[in-house]
């Protein structure tokens, strides 16, 4: 199969090329759309109604007509001479708000880019309603609802033009004005982090592209990696979208931007591997035609990129297991993106090199000439064939202090920096000082009849009076029926912000327990809001540890041993890639948790980190493992098979680890993304240089052949044609074989 495809798209490869050129440019002007379809807002949806928040939530939709795709804007109103509001100044407030709620917010059209006219329209007339003003009047709180994402930039651009409009029109009227909330607090750390993100991510996009130039001397070399994984990426994300509409599926509206920077970095990767051994192979027989070279290199590179994405794949697609709808969206989305990409990788880029061939190194014409001498990897080879017991040794004692951090490891489940210095920051503290800081953001208990008579509030009293008595609730508003008096709501005010651990605990802890104690007889009560949706989903996400590390590990195992033919290598490098996760994730715990002194880790990290450490750093292992035992096919000795192995591989991986680790690190200019992006760079760098370029070799050397147990690889005898004309002649090793 994997043959037949690379086979065909070398032997056509300008029908190959312009099927995907068409499906790139039709599906990256209707992904957008297609996306927005498939996307929901809130973190509470992906819970199931098994859980209280969730019920809670559900009642809130039906009983209440709660919007699940509103995000709400806190708008703080002050005379601007700071003089307690009268009676006038409160009508006056008033007045204002519903003139702004008549307005239609349209959404601004910038010239920020080519993707500007791919952003849904999101303009909309915003629901305003008064809230509560302060004890000592100094202001007045208006409850702000736009729908959509905050994550959306259409909603983003509509929040900044409503925030103008009403800082304009309270200004005319004396008043000055602050906006808090999620949506808020987002926007003023994108736009101050909006320089900052352009200059970064034209720096790691320049990086790349340098990187590829240092290696391979050729600007075609260098561009074209980006230019097919764009091609690609925008096929694999409409393909995810299309899927999604298909089966329902609802995704997080983070889930796009991280399928975009996987498929940059693993179909560069993919690229880089097909590139290396082109290379080698244009280099061994420079009497050969370079179509020819191309379908021979991709029929066997092939197997080790397919192998190589598949275990991405499984390890990705368990989390269709998980309990938490985010995890389980995102799951099988991204294993969906990447066979997108194992498709073009087994196609696209094959035709890449057979239409351009030994142009694809323009200008440098030393790019195909023999190395004359011994480069680093060659040097790198020698050492850890020579002292292989000293370099094992040493990577692990690396690793092994890197993973001594996760001594005291704590989750964080808040959803934003809690150092941020923001306007939105500054104008919750200004409320919190004279209000309860969950007045923005609070929590409610929803009580629901289950005999099917009608509630009155003087019926929920005492339920009322004990949550008032509950430590940590500021305050606790009327109880307000619905409809048809089948359904109540009880708003608490925590003094705890709402993102924090305390007010997790509070909403998880003492306040379900006196629901469930003063619940009157003949209703059910669920807590709900946003402290109790992060205590229910840090239930989920332990629950879903459980079940989706194991049986990733089985199915990534499962793959090499097929891949290996062996039952003592997969143990190797599963254990070896399990070290690099453990040391990683200690070092983002010693940084941001001890070092920094942040809450903990953020609770969605370790289980990210696992897929794509693990997954990711297979990728590695399997271009490493795959060439050492097709070296030890030859005749001499191991630990010379394993020096020729490292020295042709260590290009490669150590080049697409680099670039790799640098589209990780793009994530960092993102808000929020700080510790994902430390993470993934750091565990892509010591997967790619420290795992499989030192430690796998460093076993394989000590091993032998008995790495391959219970087949030992001897010299190659017949076997496929296209294999054995791969296999550059044999040079004289400078390694001395024990």
């Amino acid at each position: 199969m994997i043959r037949a495809l690379t086979g065909y798209s070398t032997r056509h490869p300008w029908k190959v090329i312009a099927l995907w050129a068409v499906l790139g440019v039709v599906l990256s002007a209707l992904t957008p759309t297609l996306f927005d379809r498939v996307t929901q807002n809130q973190a509470g949806d992906f819970l199931p109604r098994s859980y209280d928040s969730a019920a809670a939530l559900h009642i809130a939709k039906e009983q209440f007509g709660v919007n699940p795709d509103a995000t709400t804007v806190t708008v703080l109103v002050a005379r601007a001479d700071g003089r307690a509001l009268s009676t006038a100044d409160r009508k006056r407030v008033e007045a204002e708000a519903a003139k702004l709620a008549k307005r239609r917010v349209i959404m601004p059209r910038e010239d920020d880019g080519p993707q500007q006219f791919l952003i849904p329209d999101r303009s909309q007339t915003p629901r305003i309603v008064p809230a509560m003003t302060a004890p000592d009047r100094s202001f007045a709180l208006l409850s702000v609802e736009l729908i959509g994402n905050r994550a959306d930039p259409g909603v983003q651009g509509v929040y900044r033009a409503f925030r103008d409009a009403a800082r304009t029109q309270f200004s005319e009227a004396g008043m000055r004005t602050g906006f808090t909330g999620p949506l808020a607090d987002t926007v003023d750390t994108v736009d101050s982090r909006k320089t900052a993100t352009t200059v970064g991510g034209a720096l790691i996009m320049g990086l790349i592209v340098l990187l590829n130039v240092a290696v391979f001397r050729s600007v075609l070399a260098a561009l074209l990696p980006l230019l097919a994984v764009a091609v690609i990426g925008s096929v694999a994300a409409g393909a995810v979208a299309v899927a999604a509409m298909l089966t329902g599926l609802r995704l997080d509206a983070g889930t796009p931007g991280l399928i975009n920077v996987v498929l940059l970095g693993i179909g560069i990767d993919y690229l880089l591997f097909l590139l290396f051994r082109f290379r080698e192979q244009l280099r061994a027989r420079p009497e050969q035609s370079a179509r020819e070279v191309a379908g021979q290199v991709a029929g066997r590179v092939g197997t080790a990129i397919a192998s190589a994405a598949l275990t991405i794949v499984a390890a990705f697609a368990t989390l269709g297991l998980a309990t938490f709808g985010q995890f389980r969206s995102m799951g099988p989305a991204i294993a969906v993106a990447v066979l997108v990409m194992l498709l073009g990788s087994l196609t696209l880029l094959p035709a890449l090199l057979a239409a351009t061939g030994r142009a694809m190194f323009w200008p440098s014409r030393a790019a195909l000439r023999p190395e004359a001498r011994e480069g680093r990897a060659a040097r790198l080879g020698a050492l850890v064939t020579r002292r292989p017991l000293m370099m094992l040794t040493a990577s692990v004692a690396l690793l092994a202090a890197l993973a001594a951090g996760l001594i005291g490891i704590r989750m964080d489940y808040g959803q934003g920096d809690p150092a941020a210095q923001t306007p939105a920051a500054a104008t919750a503290a200004e409320i919190s000082r004279t209000l309860p800081a969950g007045v923005s953001d609070p929590t409610s208990v929803f009580v629901t009849s289950t005999d099917g008579g009608a509630l009155t509030a003087g019926g929920l009293d005492g339920l009322s009076r004990a949550l008032t008595q509950v430590t940590g609730v500021g305050q606790v508003a009327r109880t307000v029926l619905s409809k048809d008096h089948r359904a109540a709501r009880i708003d608490l005010y925590p003094t705890a912000d709402p993102q924090s651990p305390q007010a997790r605990d509070l909403a998880s802890g003492p306040i379900r327990a006196a629901v469930a104690q003063h619940t009157p007889a003949g209703t059910r009560a669920h807590v709900g809001g946003t402290p109790a949706i992060i205590a229910d989903i840090s239930t989920a996400v332990d629950h879903d540890l459980t079940i989706v590390f194991p049986v990733a590990a089985a199915l990534i195992a499962l793959i090499l041993l097929l891949l290996l033919r062996s039952l003592l290598a997969p143990v190797i490098l599963m254990l070896s890639v399990g070290l690099g996760f453990a040391a990683t994730l200690g070092a983002v715990t010693l940084l941001f948790q001890h070092a920094l002194g942040r809450p903990g880790v953020s609770f969605t990290l370790p289980l990210v980190l696992f897929l794509f450490v693990v997954a990711l750093g297979t990728d590695y292992n399997i271009l490493i493992a795959d060439r050492i035992r097709e070296e030890m096919q030859r005749p001499g000795q191991a630990r010379a098979a394993v020096a020729r192995a490292v020295r042709h591989t260590t290009p490669a991986i150590a080049t697409a680890g680099l670039v790799l680790a640098a589209s990780f690190a793009g994530l960092a200019i993102s808000p929020g993304n700080e510790q994902i992006a430390f993470a993934m760079t750091l565990g892509i760098m010591l997967s790619a240089l420290v795992v499989s370029l030192v430690l796998v070799p460093a076993l394989a050397a000590l091993f032998g052949r008995a790495i391959w147990w219970p087949v030992r690889p001897g010299p190659a005898v017949g076997g496929h044609p296209q294999d054995r004309a791969t296999v550059p002649a044999p040079q004289p090793d400078r390694v001395t074989a024990r």
